[in-house]
């Protein structure tokens, strides 16, 4: 055997003349010399794909970062929180615990507990299908109104209950109503579920307000997921409001756009509650 042999076999076995890439590569990813002018050979190849001495790496592009779910916000402080901006605007809502003091606010939940006309209508589902709403609902309005597949037909004789309370948030937002859509949850196992209220007939960028009577329930809300997203909605920011008795919460700005909102059900003991939510309806 040559010295020049036995010198190669010494450090570590037999080496092939041609040469072989320097760069390290990701795994599993295409190996390409480190000079333009190289080539890989045939018997480079098979000798790579078979388990040669060549090392890999991961580089460091190659890790892919973990994501985390935003932490769940409450929102509980008296006045206007700015929740969002987008391409559509600020998303906004307002929240005012004491709204309607606590003697006052028991006589309205009395008096529309028993005296609305209270009905449980149905839901269409795009393909047809119907289904229960999970609570009672009454339309107030000079217009009528359609979703979920089903039109309220207009009702312009105010409840004098209803039109006191017109009255006065009307004065105290500096905003015209002219319809209301009411609604009953009987107790914890009612509910609404996600949904906006982005609908032609109340314009573009609608404010909505509502007022709460009777037992607190929780109002959620949660950002629209961009594109990207294929409609996952885990990374996107979730919020939380306690409706308590006598609050007023207002929707404002581009909330209809840019998020969805939802009574969900409570698997605790959960008395009713009456919501009132105030409209500004156009013709369709």
């Amino acid at each position: 055997m040559s010295d020049k042999r036995r010198k190669s076999r010494i450090q570590g076995g037999w080496t092939s003349a041609s040469k072989v890439p320097t760069k390290r590569v990701p795994i599993g990813s295409k190996i390409h010399s480190t000079n333009p002018n190289d080539s890989v050979t045939d018997g480079e190849k098979k000798s790579l794909e078979n388990g040669s001495q060549q090392k890999f790496v991961f580089e460091e592009s190659c890790i892919k970062v973990g994501r985390h779910k935003p932490a769940e916000k409450t929102i509980e402080e008296h006045g206007i929180h700015e929740i969002g901006v987008s391409a559509n605007g600020v998303s906004r809502i307002c929240y005012f615990p004491d709204f309607i003091e606590e003697e006052k606010a028991d006589q309205i939940f009395d008096r529309l507990h028993k005296e609305l006309p209270w009905r449980q209508r149905s839901d269409v589902w795009p393909d047809g299908r119907t289904f229960l709403q999970p609570r009672l609902t009454a339309w107030y309005g000079d217009l009528p109104y359609t979703y979920s597949g089903q039109t309220h037909q207009p009702n312009p004789k105010w409840h004098p209950v209803l039109q006191d309370l017109r009255e006065h948030l009307q004065k105290s937002l500096g905003i015209y109503f002219n319809s209301m859509l009411a609604n009953l949850y009987r107790d914890g196992h009612d509910s609404v579920g996600w949904h906006t209220d982005k609908n032609p007939a109340l314009g573009e960028q609608p404010t909505i307000a509502s007022l709460s009577f009777g037992d607190s329930r929780t109002f959620e809300l949660r950002k629209n997921p961009p594109p990207e997203e294929n409609g996952d909605y885990t990374y996107m920011e979730h919020l939380k409001v306690p409706l308590i008795h006598g609050s007023l919460l207002t929707m404002e700005g581009a909330l209809q756009h840019d998020w969805q909102h939802r009574v969900p059900k409570e698997y605790h003991d959960r008395g009713p509650r009456i919501n009132l939510t105030f409209r500004l309806t156009f013709p369709e």
